[in-house]
Protein backbone atom coordinates (compact mmCIF):
# COMPACT_ATOMS: atom_id res chain seq x y z
CA UNK A 1 0.00 0.00 0.00
CA UNK A 2 0.92 3.64 -0.40
CA UNK A 3 -0.24 5.52 2.68
CA UNK A 4 -0.65 9.30 2.94
CA UNK A 5 -1.36 10.87 6.35
CA UNK A 6 -2.59 14.48 6.40
CA UNK A 7 -2.81 15.99 9.89
CA UNK A 8 -5.89 18.15 10.51
CA UNK A 9 -5.45 18.81 14.27
CA UNK A 10 -3.11 17.61 16.98
CA UNK A 11 0.06 15.63 16.41
CA UNK A 12 0.84 12.17 15.04
CA UNK A 13 4.00 10.31 16.00
CA UNK A 14 5.32 7.71 13.55
CA UNK A 15 7.87 4.92 14.09
CA UNK A 16 8.81 2.15 11.67
CA UNK A 17 11.15 -0.78 11.05
CA UNK A 18 13.32 1.33 8.68
CA UNK A 19 14.40 3.48 11.65
CA UNK A 20 12.17 6.48 10.94
CA UNK A 21 10.65 8.33 13.89
CA UNK A 22 9.00 11.74 13.83
CA UNK A 23 6.02 13.83 14.94
CA UNK A 24 3.86 15.88 12.56
CA UNK A 25 1.32 18.68 13.18
CA UNK A 26 -1.58 20.43 11.37
CA UNK A 27 -1.13 20.64 7.61
CA UNK A 28 1.91 18.38 7.57
CA UNK A 29 2.04 15.24 5.47
CA UNK A 30 3.66 11.84 5.85
CA UNK A 31 3.93 9.24 3.10
CA UNK A 32 4.85 5.59 3.10
CA UNK A 33 5.02 3.08 0.28
CA UNK A 34 5.23 -0.27 2.03
CA UNK A 35 6.94 -1.99 -0.91
CA UNK A 36 8.08 -5.48 0.10
CA UNK A 37 7.03 -4.95 3.71
CA UNK A 38 7.45 -2.67 6.70
CA UNK A 39 6.32 -2.58 10.32
CA UNK A 40 5.06 0.83 11.41
CA UNK A 41 2.91 2.51 14.02
CA UNK A 42 1.32 5.91 14.39
CA UNK A 43 -0.16 7.28 17.56
CA UNK A 44 -1.06 10.39 19.52
CA UNK A 45 1.30 10.81 22.47
CA UNK A 46 -0.84 13.60 24.01
CA UNK A 47 -3.44 12.30 26.42
CA UNK A 48 -5.36 15.63 26.54
CA UNK A 49 -5.09 16.77 22.88
CA UNK A 50 -7.18 15.03 20.24
CA UNK A 51 -5.59 13.94 16.98
CA UNK A 52 -7.59 14.27 13.79
CA UNK A 53 -6.13 13.19 10.46
CA UNK A 54 -6.96 11.80 7.07
CA UNK A 55 -5.09 8.62 6.31
CA UNK A 56 -5.43 7.67 2.66
CA UNK A 57 -4.52 4.15 1.52
CA UNK A 58 -3.72 3.82 -2.17
CA UNK A 59 -3.08 0.61 -4.10
CA UNK A 60 0.28 0.92 -5.92
CA UNK A 61 0.41 0.34 -9.70
CA UNK A 62 2.26 -2.96 -9.19
CA UNK A 63 3.68 -5.08 -6.38
CA UNK A 64 7.33 -5.34 -5.35
CA UNK A 65 8.19 -1.64 -5.68
CA UNK A 66 10.91 -0.26 -3.39
CA UNK A 67 9.83 1.10 0.00
CA UNK A 68 9.46 4.88 0.34
CA UNK A 69 9.09 7.03 3.44
CA UNK A 70 9.12 10.74 4.03
CA UNK A 71 7.27 13.78 5.23
CA UNK A 72 6.78 17.42 4.34
CA UNK A 73 6.18 20.26 6.75
CA UNK A 74 3.94 22.74 4.94
CA UNK A 75 3.03 26.12 6.36
CA UNK A 76 -0.51 27.50 6.49
CA UNK A 77 0.35 30.20 3.92
CA UNK A 78 1.15 27.44 1.40
CA UNK A 79 -2.54 26.41 1.22
CA UNK A 80 -4.60 29.53 2.08
CA UNK A 81 -6.80 30.63 -0.84
CA UNK A 82 -4.91 28.42 -3.29
CA UNK A 83 -4.40 24.78 -4.15
CA UNK A 84 -1.38 23.08 -2.64
CA UNK A 85 -0.36 19.93 -4.51
CA UNK A 86 0.88 17.81 -1.59
CA UNK A 87 1.30 14.47 -3.41
CA UNK A 88 1.87 13.47 -7.04
CA UNK A 89 3.12 10.51 -9.02
CA UNK A 90 6.85 10.15 -9.58
CA UNK A 91 6.35 12.08 -12.85
CA UNK A 92 4.44 14.90 -11.11
CA UNK A 93 5.49 18.21 -9.59
CA UNK A 94 4.61 17.81 -5.88
CA UNK A 95 7.41 17.58 -3.31
CA UNK A 96 5.98 14.23 -2.19
CA UNK A 97 6.04 11.61 -4.94
CA UNK A 98 4.50 8.14 -4.83
CA UNK A 99 4.23 5.39 -7.45
CA UNK A 100 0.49 5.65 -8.22
CA UNK A 101 -0.78 8.10 -10.86
CA UNK A 102 -2.57 10.58 -8.59
CA UNK A 103 -2.44 14.16 -7.37
CA UNK A 104 -3.62 15.20 -3.92
CA UNK A 105 -4.46 18.86 -3.29
CA UNK A 106 -5.44 20.73 -0.12
CA UNK A 107 -6.68 24.24 0.50
CA UNK A 108 -7.96 26.44 3.29
CA UNK A 109 -10.30 28.80 1.49
CA UNK A 110 -11.51 31.91 3.31
CA UNK A 111 -15.22 32.76 3.47
CA UNK A 112 -16.66 33.78 0.05
CA UNK A 113 -13.39 33.08 -1.80
CA UNK A 114 -13.47 30.83 -4.88
CA UNK A 115 -11.13 28.54 -6.81
CA UNK A 116 -11.52 26.57 -10.04
CA UNK A 117 -9.89 23.28 -10.98
CA UNK A 118 -9.81 21.84 -14.53
CA UNK A 119 -10.38 18.09 -14.86
CA UNK A 120 -9.04 16.34 -17.95
CA UNK A 121 -11.40 14.02 -19.83
CA UNK A 122 -9.60 10.86 -18.64
CA UNK A 123 -9.50 11.94 -14.97
CA UNK A 124 -11.86 12.13 -11.99
CA UNK A 125 -11.83 13.70 -8.51
CA UNK A 126 -12.67 12.50 -5.02
CA UNK A 127 -13.37 15.57 -2.84
CA UNK A 128 -13.42 15.65 1.00
CA UNK A 129 -14.73 18.64 2.97
CA UNK A 130 -12.55 18.56 6.11
CA UNK A 131 -13.77 21.69 7.93
CA UNK A 132 -16.34 24.38 7.21
CA UNK A 133 -18.55 24.23 4.15
CA UNK A 134 -18.19 24.83 0.43
CA UNK A 135 -20.29 24.96 -2.68
CA UNK A 136 -18.89 22.56 -5.30
CA UNK A 137 -20.54 23.27 -8.67
CA UNK A 138 -23.62 24.46 -6.73
CA UNK A 139 -23.68 21.42 -4.42
CA UNK A 140 -23.13 22.21 -0.73
CA UNK A 141 -20.70 20.08 1.25
CA UNK A 142 -20.36 20.41 5.02
CA UNK A 143 -17.57 19.20 7.30
CA UNK A 144 -17.21 15.43 6.92
CA UNK A 145 -18.98 15.26 3.55
CA UNK A 146 -17.33 13.85 0.43
CA UNK A 147 -18.18 13.41 -3.23
CA UNK A 148 -16.94 11.64 -6.32
CA UNK A 149 -16.73 13.90 -9.39
CA UNK A 150 -16.73 12.25 -12.82
CA UNK A 151 -17.47 13.43 -16.36
CA UNK A 152 -17.14 17.11 -15.46
CA UNK A 153 -14.59 19.46 -17.06
CA UNK A 154 -14.01 21.68 -14.04
CA UNK A 155 -15.02 22.19 -10.47
CA UNK A 156 -15.86 25.57 -9.04
CA UNK A 157 -15.29 25.69 -5.29
CA UNK A 158 -16.75 28.56 -3.25
CA UNK A 159 -16.26 28.76 0.51
CA UNK A 160 -19.57 29.33 2.30
CA UNK A 161 -17.56 29.94 5.47
CA UNK A 162 -13.88 29.31 6.17
CA UNK A 163 -13.35 26.01 4.39
CA UNK A 164 -10.65 23.33 4.60
CA UNK A 165 -10.72 20.57 1.99
CA UNK A 166 -8.65 17.91 0.27
CA UNK A 167 -9.18 16.25 -3.08
CA UNK A 168 -7.58 13.44 -5.04
CA UNK A 169 -7.33 13.77 -8.82
CA UNK A 170 -6.83 10.39 -10.52
CA UNK A 171 -7.46 8.34 -13.65
CA UNK A 172 -11.06 7.36 -14.29
CA UNK A 173 -11.86 3.80 -13.37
Amino acid sequence: MEIISYVVNGEITHKDSMGNSETLKRGEVQYLSAGDGIYHSEHNVHKSDDLRLLQIWIIPPKSGLPRLYGSKRYEEKDRVNKFLNIVSSTNGTADIKIYQDINIYVSELENNKSLEFEIKETRQVYFVQIEGSSNINEITLNAGDAMEIVDIEKIEIKALENSHFLFIEMAKV
